[in-house]
């Protein structure tokens, strides 16, 4: 009786701390593995307008990978559109991740929405997992003027 009980609780307890885990990095806009500069930083991921379908930003691109069924998508749709409506020189394109598999694995999206923010040469500099706030987004686009 007691075993069972312990092993609930440590069940229970793991779970809850994933979960967690999950909403705090849920949306953040991190920096984009092979992005900066110095040693170790690896190679740097760019797009190309043409992957893209419209040209780069003057000042950054936002790309949105999405799906028809994914809720969030459409709140990142809203929040991406009216962050590129503020920041001059900034571009917002949608993907849809079903119709493009290839790009899909090769940046290695394992979920909707994942977005990228992307330098005006098309390097990857930041990205994020989830729906991100205007905030960060637009701290993003800070970082990327700089």
């Amino acid at each position: 009786m007691w075993a069972e009980l312990l092993i609930l609780v440590i069940v229970l307890t793991i779970a809850t701390l994933v979960g967690v885990l999950f909403r705090c990095r849920n949306g953040v806009l991190r920096v984009s593995p092979g992005a900066g500069s110095g040693a170790g930083s690896g190679r740097v991921q760019r797009l190309s307008a043409a992957e893209l379908g419209v040209p780069l930003g003057e000042t950054a691109t936002l790309v949105h990978f999405s799906t028809a069924f994914c809720q969030p998508c459409r709140a990142t749709r809203r929040v991406l559109g009216e962050v590129a409506g503020m920041v001059s020189g900034v571009t917002h394109v949608e993907i849809d991740a079903e119709t493009n598999l290839d790009l899909i694995r090769r940046l290695k999206v394992m979920r909707t929405p994942t977005v990228l923010v992307l330098d005006p040469s098309g390097a990857i500099v930041r990205r994020a997992s989830g729906q991100p706030r205007v905030a960060d987004v637009v701290a993003a686009l800070g970082e990327v003027q700089a």
